[in-house]
C-alpha cells in the first residue's frame, strides 16, 4: 500500500504555515507601529521645543530679542542622547543657530511643520514654526527651526523590533504545539473508529454502531456496507465449500464402489489392471479434493478460532475410530495409549489435523503393521505422538514437508496431495502449538508429534 503524508501531519504543517505567516505579519505590524510611535514621539517633543523657543521671542529697542530657554533643549535630551541643532531667522536674517541648517519649505504662521533631511552627515528630523513679532509698527515673521538626529529613534525601533521578533518566534512555536494538539484531538474520533475496526475479529462483520462526527458519517456508512457485502460473500463461500465437499466426494465414492465391484467380476488381467488404475485415480482425486476442502475450511476457521475446553484424548479417539475401517482394510492395527489431556481449542480443526496425520500414517504403512497413538505430557505441553512403520520421512530436512503440495522423496507410488501435514501445521500454529516431524527411533517409520500448550 502506498502511504502518503498523514492527515494529521498535513493539517499540522498547514497550521504551522498559517502560524508562520501570522508571526511574520504581527512582527511587521509591531515594528511598523513602533517606528510610527517613536517618530510621533520625537515630533511631539520637537514641536514642544520649537514652540517653547518661539514663545520667548520679544521686541526690544526696535529689535527682535531671543533668550534660548533651557527647558526647550532639556525636553529633547530627555528621550535620547541625539544631537540637537537649532536656527532662528527674523525677516530673512539669521539671528542665531546653525546657518546651514535646512528649513522646511512652506512654513506657515502658527503651525509646526516637520521634515526629514541630512545635516553634517546624519539624518535629522526637523520641526519649524513661524511667529510674527511686532517691532515698532512693523510685524516681523520670525522662524524657529529645531532639528534632532534620529539615532535614538532607530535604537528604540530596533529594540522593539527584536522584542517583537522574539515574541513572534515564541508565538510560532506555541501555535505549532497547540495546532498539533488540536489536530490530534480533532482526529481522535477517526482513531476511535480505526481501533474499533481493528478489534473486530475476522468473522465479526457486524456494523459499527457508535456516535461519530457528521464528517465521519459517510465513511462509517460506506464501511458498514462493505462489511455487509463481505459477510454475505464469506457466507456464500462457506456454503460453497460445504456443498462442494458433498458433491465432489459422493460421486467419487460411487465411482470407486462401482470400480471395485467390476474388479471382482472381471477375469482378464488387463481389465483388472485398468480397473485398479481407475480406483487409484479416483482415490487420488478424492483425497486431493478432500484435503483441498479441508485446507479451505481450516483457512476460514483459524481466523475465528473457538477456544473450548476439550480433552485431546477424546478427539484423538474419535479420529482413530473414523479411520478404523480404512486401517482394517489393510490389516493395520491402531494402538491407542491415551490419558486425559485438557486443552483449549476448536474441536473441528483439531479433529481435522489429527485425521490428516493419522491418514498419512495408515497410507504409508505396510499391510499387517501397527500405527501407535500416544499422548504424553512434556514440561508445559501435551504431546500426541503418531508412529507408523512405513518408509519414514526420507532424507533431508523435514521442515519443508509442511509446505503446501510438498511431499517426501520416498513417496513414489503412494497416492497423496502434499496437504495433510500443511493442514496439521496450520491448525497447531493457530492453537499456539507446533508440529514436530522426525523418523522413528527404531529406524523404521515416522513419528509425527502434535504438540499443544496446556489448558
Amino acid at each position: 500500500m502506498n502511504r502518503t503524508l498523514s492527515i494529521g501531519r498535513r493539517l499540522t504543517v498547514l497550521l504551522a504555515g498559517v502560524a508562520a505567516a501570522l508571526s511574520l505579519l504581527s512582527w511587521g505590524m509591531v515594528t511598523s507601529l513602533a517606528t510610527q510611535a517613536a517618530v510621533r514621539t520625537q515630533d511631539n517633543v520637537l514641536a514642544a521645543s520649537t514652540t517653547t523657543i518661539a514663545e520667548t521671542l520679544r521686541s526690544e529697542q526696535g529689535e527682535v530679542r531671543l533668550e534660548l530657554p533651557y527647558a526647550a533643549f532639556a525636553m529633547l535630551g530627555a528621550i535620547s542622547e541625539d544631537r540637537v541643532f537649532y536656527r532662528v531667522d527674523a525677516g530673512g536674517t539669521m539671528l542665531t543657530g546653525y546657518a546651514d541648517l535646512p528649513v522646511p519649505p512652506d512654513v506657515t504662521a502658527g503651525q509646526v511643520v516637520f521634515d526629514t533631511g541630512l545635516f553634517l552627515g546624519a539624518t535629522i528630523r526637523i520641526a519649524s514654526v513661524t511667529r510674527p513679532v511686532l517691532v515698532g509698527t512693523e510685524r516681523v515673521a520670525v522662524t524657529v527651526t529645531v532639528a534632532q538626529t534620529r539615532d535614538g529613534v532607530k535604537a528604540v525601533t530596533s529594540e522593539i523590533s527584536w522584542q517583537a521578533g522574539a515574541l513572534s518566534v515564541a508565538f510560532f512555536f506555541v501555535a505549532v504545539a497547540l495546532s498539533a494538539f488540536a489536530v490530534r484531538m480533532s482526529l481522535r474520533p477517526l482513531n476511535v473508529v480505526a481501533d474499533a475496526v481493528a478489534r473486530l475479529g475476522p468473522s465479526d462483520l457486524r456494523p459499527l454502531l457508535r456516535p461519530a462526527p457528521a464528517d465521519l458519517a459517510p465513511l462509517l456508512d460506506a464501511l458498514n456496507r462493505l462489511m455487509e457485502r463481505l459477510r454475505l460473500s464469506i457466507r456464500r463461500s462457506e456454503d460453497f465449500i460445504a456443498e462442494a465437499a458433498h458433491r465432489v466426494r459422493t460421486p467419487l465414492a460411487t465411482v470407486r464402489t462401482q470400480a471395485e465391484i467390476a474388479l471382482r467380476t472381471v477375469t482378464s488381467d488387463a481389465e483388472k489392471e485398468r480397473l485398479r488404475r481407475i480406483i487409484r485415480a479416483v482415490d487420488e482425486s478424492a483425497r486431493s479434493a478432500g484435503q483441498l476442502l479441508d485446507h479451505a475450511t481450516v483457512a476460514y476457521r483459524v481466523e475465528d478460532l473457538a477456544r473450548d475446553r476439550l480433552d485431546l484424548s477424546d478427539i484423538a479417539a474419535q479420529s482413530a475410530a473414523g479411520l478404523e475401517p480404512t486401517a482394517a482394510m489393510r490389516d493395520i492395527h491402531l494402538k491407542l495409549d491415551f490419558a486425559c489431556a485438557p486443552i483449549l481449542g476448536d474441536a473441528v480443526l483439531l479433529e481435522t489435523a489429527i485425521r490428516n496425520v493419522l491418514d498419512n500414517a495408515i497410507k504409508y504403512s505396510p499391510e499387517d503393521t501397527t500405527v501407535s497413538l500416544r499422548i504424553r505430557r512434556s514440561a508445559h505441553e501435551w504431546v500426541l505422538d503418531i508412529l507408523d512403520q512405513g518408509p519414514g520421512l526420507g532424507e533431508g530436512p523435514t521442515e519443508p514437508l509442511t509446505e503446501r503440495f510438498r511431499r517426501g522423496t520416498n513417496t513414489a507410488g503412494v497416492v497423496g496431495s502434499g496437504l495433510g501435514l500443511t493442514i496439521a501445521s496450520e491448525v497447531l500454529r493457530a492453537h499456539g502449538g507446533r508440529l514436530d516431524l522426525k523418523n522413528a527411533a527404531t529406524g523404521r517409520g515416522a513419528c509425527v508429534s502434535l504438540i499443544f500448550p496446556l489448558a
